[in-house]
């Protein structure tokens, strides 16, 4: 594929921009001697030389020509070929290389036809030699090598404009799916800087609000608070640097308990009751995220005083549930709970949401499964 693609940035005179088989057309042109053989082998007339080199000159314009048409359209020059080899054939047995050249354009015109469909044309044009043949009366040395070699060079040019064919849709294919994954890596990095940044800034904004406040009652507690921002600061900028390299929470223990320092400092109380689970690598990512995002929420939207979050296995499933007794809401899903849906699908999951007393969020994943 690559020797194709290097061949198709060069340009090459009177071949097309793109042309994908780079020099060989000119090679190709070497079995033109046949076509001047026989005049030079006759001692033929000046005549019968400026007849020859006219009937080069046609065909040049036409040869190339047919690398810049597509399709249907090659069936022009297929045509025009064949009149000019019917028109030299009844004095020059040479002429038989227009009918092979024909038939290698022919093959062009596989790519508008169903699989298969082109083994009858280049059938068809063998029988058109042959009748050209029989109503000319030429000997067996002009209708053996058109049809012959007209199967030959037609079936290995049919061959290899179904195999260009192919690489072009391989590549095109590698390219989307090279597209699609940029998209979806954008998509993650963008899903888990908005769970990693909305935690953590709503965790420093509480945390610089209570520091404010304590200020001038407990100057100690205040400077605590401080402290806790800078390190949370400094987590915060090597999360961001793991979510563009590919996030991994530490765990579904390490966000619970991050969770709780951020729902105490908001003044919400934390109930947990976790039990083991056998959980894969990408399921506690993203129940870990879940978690994140459930409790940034409470912190910034519930005006909550207790929540309440579980963790355990029932009916072959692993179930998390994050329920606060908030202010509740049933609007559109933002873009954290987009991301935290689509995470969970992405593991065969289901996400439930309820809004109206408190918030509820109910996570199930398949058991001990993964991607």
């Amino acid at each position: 594929m690559a020797p194709i693609r290097e061949d198709m940035t060069r340009r090459y005179p009177f071949l097309p921009p793109g042309n994908d088989s780079g020099w060989l057309p000119y090679l190709w042109l070497v079995y033109l001697t046949q076509f001047a053989f026989y005049p030079a082998s006759g001692n033929a007339s000046g005549i019968e030389w400026a007849v020859t080199l006219a009937g080069v000159a046609v065909f040049l314009p036409l040869y190339f020509w047919g690398y810049w048409l597509r399709g249907f359209q090659t069936l022009w020059v297929v045509a025009a070929l064949g009149v000019l080899g019917t028109g030299f054939a009844h004095w020059n047995p040479g002429a038989s290389v227009f009918f092979i050249y024909a038939a290698s354009f022919l093959a062009k015109v596989s790519t508008e036809l169903k699989p298969g469909r082109i083994w009858g044309w280049l059938a068809g044009w063998t029988i058109f030699i042959g009748g050209v043949a029989l109503l000319l009366q030429r000997s067996p040395v002009f209708w053996v090598a058109g049809i012959v070699f007209s199967l030959l060079v037609g079936t290995m040019a049919i061959v290899d404009v179904r195999k260009r064919q192919m690489y072009r849709r391989l590549a095109m294919a590698q390219e989307e799916t090279e597209r699609l994954a940029k998209i979806a890596e954008r998509e993650r990095i963008a899903r888990d800087l908005h769970d990693l940044l909305g935690h953590t800034l709503s965790v420093i904004v509480l945390k610089s609000e209570l520091a404010s406040r304590l200020t001038e009652r407990d100057p100690a507690r205040a400077a605590q608070e401080i402290r806790d921002v800078e390190k949370i600061s400094r987590e915060a900028l090597a999360q961001v640097r793991a979510a563009v390299k590919g996030y991994r929470s530490a765990g579904v223990a390490a966000e619970v308990e991050q969770a709780r320092g951020a729902l105490t400092a908001a003044g919400v109380d934390l109930d947990c009751k976790m039990e083991a689970c056998p959980l894969t690598p990408q399921q506690e990512n993203v129940l870990s995220l879940a978690i994140r995002e459930a409790v940034t929420n409470i912190v910034r939207h519930a005006r909550a005083r207790c929540c309440e979050l579980s963790l355990g296995a029932a009916n072959g499933a692993v179930e998390l549930r994050i329920r606060d007794d908030g202010q509740g809401c049933d609007s559109v899903e933002g873009n954290g709970l987009t991301g935290m849906r689509e995470r969970v699908e992405l593991l065969g999951g289901t996400m439930e949401r309820n809004g109206a007393r408190g918030t509820a969020i109910l996570v199930r994943l398949p058991l001990g499964e993964s991607l």
